[in-house]
């Protein structure tokens, strides 16, 4: 039970990695609070996740990116909560844009904003309004969803999808710095292609042929699946990880 009693604040909690990890912060005793702007799949992990003897599901239907929504939110959890023991940054992606895969000279500006705002404003907002919280508590844990894209290792990403996770994983690196001294400790893990709902229906258009020429070059030998991303954000969100700050972990299957 290596959440018990912890409050952990998950943003894109409805769906995908960030939705198994919801899962097993509950099933380990935590408490969680889901925010969202998808309200039916919101109530259908309130559901489900309801059902767990080990822990609680609160959820909020707001957009992560608004900052007067976010400290709205953050205000009721305090109150209702007196604390914020884990953040996890889990808004993001490249499919809000019509060629995800896009090259540099495809690319047009509003795409590339588009794409550098949806990967870094609600990471910023969250951690800025969490942290004054966490330093009055005297520890805390974020941990924030990078790609290995952010690597410059991924042939099927954009370029503004790379520079954004790449800014994902400065911003973790230099916040660990910042706020190691208040027992905070920032981390972030950087997965490869993973079927989450958003994936995988671009997955399965995929020819088996294409399929199997990716799947080739992961040494593992297959795509991850959200939990494999989910049990290594629950590793750095507990005092398993209490000395390890500052880390981006690949989560790739061996893909280099």
């Amino acid at each position: 039970m290596r959440f018990k009693g912890k409050v952990a604040v998950i943003t894109a909690a409805a769906s995908g990695i960030c939705r198994a990890a919801a899962g097993i912060i509950v099933k380990e005793g935590g408490i969680v609070v889901g925010i969202d702007t998808d309200e039916a799949r919101l109530e259908k992990m309130s559901m489900e996740l309801s059902q767990e003897l080990a822990g609680s599901i609160v959820t909020y239907c707001i957009d992560a990116l608004d900052p007067k929504a976010a400290d709205k939110a953050l205000e009721n959890i305090i109150k209702n909560n007196k604390r914020i023991d884990i953040l996890i940054n889990g808004v993001g992606g490249s499919t809000i844009i019509s060629n995800p895969s896009a090259r540099v000279d495809e690319l047009t500006v509003d795409e590339w904003q588009a794409i550098i705002n949806f990967n870094l404003k609600s990471m910023f907002i969250f951690t800025n309004s969490v942290v004054p919280i966490m330093k009055e508590q005297g520890k805390g844990k974020v941990v924030n969803l990078a790609s290995i894209a952010g690597r410059g290792f991924s042939d099927i990403s954009s370029s503004a999808y790379a520079a954004a996770k790449g800014g994902v994983i400065a911003f973790t690196k230099k916040t660990a710095r910042e706020l190691g001294q208040f027992n905070i400790t920032v981390n972030a893990i950087a997965p490869n292609t993973t079927l989450t709902e958003r994936i995988q229906p671009r997955w399965q258009q995929q020819s088996p042929e294409d399929q199997l020429q990716q799947t080739e070059k992961i040494p593992l030998g297959r795509v991850a699946e959200p939990k494999d991303q989910a049990r290594v954000i629950c590793f750095l969100a507990s005092e398993d990880a209490d000395y390890v700050t500052g880390q981006t972990i690949d989560v790739s299957g061996g893909l280099v």
